[in-house]
């Protein structure tokens, strides 16, 4: 009786909770506030839909939250998980070239619309409060769906190997530059493995973003020598785009099999 009346309290609440996010998404529509509708519906995607993923499944497993986030220990992560960020972003834009590279025979008009950097608005308080969500919020809800709840669950009932490349394919469906952030995601995820800790990933996550963030509102360039903006860049980019591919792979698949390595060992 007390469960029944405990998931009956959970369903009246999260029904609520989904009128009133669309009553003020309707309410913010019909005033005619974009920006502001816009910021509050990033604002909910990424807490309430992650607090009532990550609370049901937390609860229902006996998932104490100091038992995947703690501090220990974390300190000694930063220079890696820096270097780390580095040689992801490094990878991520290489390999961005790299697909483009290919489709600019095929689909020359899509690769240029891809290349076309969107006009910012002109108020400063939605850059920030966008830019704040990308780069704070994005990181610590997708890691927690990503890792604590989806990872976990697909390690636990395929294993190792398939649940880490599983967690990793899913996170990468929802991102643009599907093979960086299949890489991103892999290495976020034997971050968490080797140190127990969401922290770990969630810094690399942020470090990453906050890159992603200055580069598409301050200066979409950089690093200038790596970045192609336009369908020349394409082809006159192809020398360090290929140098810094390489060496971003063979790096991060090092790390790979060092952090894999050491799993199996314990």
């Amino acid at each position: 009786m007390r469960v029944f009346e405990e998931k009956r309290s959970r369903f009246v609440i999260g029904l609520m909770t989904v009128v009133a996010i669309m009553s003020i998404s309707l309410l913010l529509q019909a005033t005619g506030n974009l920006l502001l509708h816009n910021v509050v519906m990033l604002l909910v995607f990424y807490t309430v839909l992650p607090f009532w993923i990550c609370s049901y499944y937390f609860q229902k497993n006996g998932i104490k939250l100091r038992q995947i986030l703690f501090f220990t220990g974390t300190a000694r992560w930063l220079l890696p998980v820096a270097g780390l960020t580095v040689l992801l972003l490094a990878f991520s834009i290489s390999i961005y070239w790299l697909m483009l590279r290919g489709l600019a025979s095929l689909s020359p008009i899509w690769v240029e619309y891809a290349l076309t950097r969107q006009p910012l608005p002109d108020e400063w308080w939605y850059v920030a409060a966008s830019g704040f969500i990308i780069a704070i919020l994005a990181p610590i809800a997708e890691e927690f769906v990503f890792r604590g709840v989806i990872m976990h669950r697909l390690t636990v009932s395929l294993g190792l190997w398939k649940g880490v490349g599983l967690s990793s394919l899913f996170f990468s469906i929802f991102h643009i530059n599907i093979l960086g952030s299949f890489l991103f995601a892999v290495v976020a995820s034997l971050l968490y493995l080797k140190t127990g800790t969401l922290l770990v990933p969630i810094l690399l996550h942020i470090f990453n973003n906050c890159i992603s963030v200055f580069q598409y509102t301050f200066n979409p360039s950089f690093p200038e020598w790596l970045m192609v903006t336009s369908i020349d860049d394409l082809y006159s980019k192809t020398a360090p785009n290929l140098i810094v591919l390489v060496v971003s792979l063979v790096s991060l698949l090092l790390f790979i099999k060092w952090v894999f390595r050491d799993l199996e060992i314990r």
